[in-house]
């Protein structure tokens, strides 16, 4: 594990290796870690708290890091408990520390602790600079990414961007970042995925920046520097101008007794029969579903194989969707595939959430089967795998 990234900064981040759900949604089977740093010159800085669910461990490692030192300042880069929920303990056991945060946090900061002492606040916005003595931490408003209040802190002396939940992945604290990208990837589009704008417009200020970052501290996951900082840098640009990532298709179905979950599975036969260079399938109905947005974004095709439910789509399908929509899924092209026994309706209820989306391309034709797969069924199949690679 790193411990101090330059000589006179350390991290000092906690594991929580037995989260089993992350903001109480996404599976992490390697926990998370919440990340925190100390800056060491004339003037004493921490860089955000832990969940509560670390506050006592992560308080014991500030204090011996101090070694006797009081803190002067706490930058608060981004709201979310599991960042700022040991803001009390913390202010407690320093009662000279001041927290620095943007004025939309400020705002925030009463709604989560009732009692907050509000004098303790110094207000920073875009541009803005806090001489430490040796060092100048320079700030970014970083609105959206992902919440209203962010801000990102750069410090040109040590070529260190704090990115707040930007660059950031599942799983526990590991300095070997060569893995990066897996994870980082489920993370962001299932968290950041909707703020693409928003994440173009803190890559240009970073862009813009006098010198160049040469290692990005991130609220999660490992620190960055060299290969695995320009690997970030390249994969957040595709991910936040909603590019394709790997060339294929995505195939998700949500089948309910196996009919079409076997017609997904021949549609992804004949796919690579066909020379498509990859083709990802997925079980919505049992697999992790933030794995099946994040293939969604990577391809640039989808296909949704889905069974009629009570005159709509089955359920699975229809959160899928509906998920997919509300993170801002666009430019990519989807093709539908349903199953019906007496009146199929599940192409008409995925149509209706497509219709949401932003430059979607509908692929015809439509395949509709009844109940099972048949020969019958199959011209109707060899007409949609020539329309999904003939791009």
């Amino acid at each position: 594990m790193i411990d101090f990234i330059t000589p006179a900064i350390r991290y000092i981040g906690c594991d929580d290796a037995d989260l089993p759900l992350f903001e109480s949604q996404y599976e992490t089977p390697a926990g998370m870690c919440y990340n925190s740093y100390v800056l060491f010159d004339d003037k004493t800085v921490l860089f955000d708290t832990v969940d509560p669910r670390c506050g006592a461990e992560w308080l014991a490692k500030v204090e011996d890091a101090l070694q006797g030192r009081t803190p002067d300042y706490l930058i608060l880069h981004h709201l979310e408990p599991d960042h700022s929920g040991s803001i009390e303990s913390v202010l407690e056991r320093y009662p000279s520390l001041r927290i620095v945060c943007s004025a939309q946090a400020a705002k925030y900061l009463p709604q989560f602790f009732e009692h907050f002492d509000t004098t303790r606040i110094q207000v920073v916005k875009e541009g803005d600079t806090l001489h430490t003595g040796h060092h100048t931490l320079q700030f970014i408003q970083a609105t959206f990414v992902h919440w209203p209040e962010v801000i990102m802190t750069f410090c040109p002396e040590a070529g260190i961007l704090f990115s707040a939940d930007g660059f950031g992945k599942f799983g526990v604290y590991d300095a070997d970042a060569d893995d990066w990208a897996c994870e980082a990837r489920r993370y962001y589009f299932n968290i950041c995925g909707k703020y693409g704008v928003q994440v173009q417009h803190v890559l240009e200020k970073v862009a813009q920046l006098p010198t160049a970052p040469t290692t990005i501290c991130p609220l999660h996951g490992p620190v960055l520097q060299g290969e695995a900082l320009d690997e970030a840098l390249r994969l957040y640009h595709i991910w936040a101008h909603y590019e394709v990532e790997t060339p294929g298709i995505f195939i998700a179905h949500a089948s309910i007794h196996g009919g079409t979950a076997k017609a997904a599975e021949c549609l992804r036969t004949k796919l690579l029969e066909a020379g498509c260079p990859k083709v990802a399938i997925a079980d919505l109905c049992r697999e992790d579903m933030a794995e099946a947005i994040e293939d969604a974004f990577r391809y640039g095709t989808l296909v949704c194989c889905a069974s009629s439910y009570d005159g709509d789509v089955f359920p699975p399908m229809h959160y899928f969707l509906h998920k997919l929509s509300i993170k801002g899924y666009q430019r990519r092209r989807i093709a539908l595939l349903e199953n019906g026994t007496w009146a199929p309706t599940a192409a008409r209820a995925m149509k209706e959430i497509i219709g949401k989306m932003k430059d979607i391309e509908l692929i015809e034709p439509v395949v509709t089967i009844r109940s099972r797969m048949k020969q019958e069924d199959m011209p109707s199949f060899d007409r949609l795998v020539k329309a999904l690679i003939a791009e």
